[in-house]
């Protein structure tokens, strides 16, 4: 069975990117073991911190994956801080870091009506500048996230029957 780490972009427990996690993972359940990484407890990056715990059980996680699945919101016109930091700590060394050739699917979220589509740009920039290998698909993008969730889980059929294929095919191709 094939091994997905989810990274959500986000902290807050009622975020909607980690609804979405929590939706995506129970879809997929049987088809892929599911992990969900946390970015909240790495440290600020700072190259002068060589062996800290959660960095390496981070790297590890990644490295042990078959493909990784970032659920990101948009803060700001990109990505949130706490993604952009989880990213810093795995990206080294440059250019031979656990994301060196590893599959990447993308969604992106916002409350706004282009549902984090300028993060889910930046965060494709980020990840190709690493070597990973981004999944090509029809960007999955989901406006007005906030009002699509339903005790902690997103519910919106029509996201969930654009989403799942790609999934389910990106999956089939780790």
């Amino acid at each position: 069975m094939k091994k997905l780490l989810f990274i959500p972009g986000s902290l807050r427990t009622a975020s909607a990117s980690r609804a979405t996690v929590r939706t995506l993972v129970s879809k997929v359940e049987g088809e892929a073991a599911c992990t969900i990484a946390n970015p909240g407890n790495l440290p600020h990056y700072n190259a002068d911190l060589t062996d800290n715990l959660y960095v390496r059980e981070f790297c590890d996680q990644i490295a042990e994956a078959d493909g990784l699945v970032f659920v990101t919101p948009e803060y700001n016109y990109s990505i949130p801080g706490v993604l952009k930091n989880a990213i810093d700590w795995a990206s080294r060394p440059a250019l031979e870091s656990v994301f060196k050739g590893k599959p990447c699917f993308i969604v992106s979220i916002s409350g706004g009506a282009l549902g984090g589509v300028r993060a889910q740009a930046h965060l494709k920039y980020i990840l190709n500048g690493m070597l990973a290998n981004v999944y090509v698909c029809p960007e999955i993008v989901i406006p007005l996230a906030n009002q699509k969730v339903s005790d902690g889980h997103l519910v919106d059929e029509a996201v969930l029957g654009f989403v799942l294929p790609k999934l389910r095919d990106f999956i089939l191709h780790v």
